[in-house]
């Protein structure tokens, strides 16, 4: 499914990263040794893990967009719950669909976003909706390459005069509820 996919790629790429460079903070403090992390949290996952490439990383968007794109679920847009559903985003209190997010000048051009199928959050005792609640869009950065635009020039057409740029790109990956 690639709700999963989606939640366990976002865990395993922001999450778990980050818990290993505080726990790494935390011990140097401990030594009374203070070193700067070398490199940004988000993509440590990258550099760290050789067997790891971009190459991989952009497959792995890209499958997760054709298994969306191939779903055979309903496009259900209502603020329910279906507990009969193994997948997180629809048994979450603030559940949440996906749709594509795509732009061109981006690599990959297709990403799974999150959005939010409640205004409020579900009450767990009623399974109604219950407003004194809000759902909220859960952000993550990606890694992605975007197209580079030279300053009064036409878009070039030859692919191989095309340039990229990494950078990280805030997407939302699910929703949660806030009081």
């Amino acid at each position: 499914s690639p709700q999963l996919l989606l939640c366990i790629f976002t865990f395993a790429m922001v999450l778990v990263p980050e818990a290993k460079d505080q726990s790494k903070a935390a011990k140097g403090r401990r030594r009374g040794l203070a070193r700067p992390p070398t490199a940004t949290p988000a993509l440590a996952w990258a550099l760290d893990d050789p067997y790891t490439t971009m190459a991989d990383y952009e497959r792995s968007i890209q499958d997760m967009v054709r298994q969306l794109r191939n779903s055979s679920e309903p496009g259900d847009t209502k603020c329910q719950v279906n507990l009969r559903l193994w997948r997180s985003n629809r048994r979450s209190l603030s559940p949440w669909a996906y749709s594509i997010n795509h732009d061109a000048t981006r690599i990959p051009a297709d990403i799974p976003e999150a959005r939010c199928l409640c205004t409020g959050c579900i009450n767990p005792f009623t399974m109604q909706e219950d407003r004194t609640m809000a759902s909220i869009p859960i952000y993550s950065r990606l890694p992605v390459r975007r197209l580079l635009r030279e300053a009064g020039h036409k878009p070039s057409v030859k692919k191989c005069h095309k340039k990229y740029q990494m950078v990280m790109e805030t997407i939302a990956v699910g929703c949660t509820c806030i009081f």
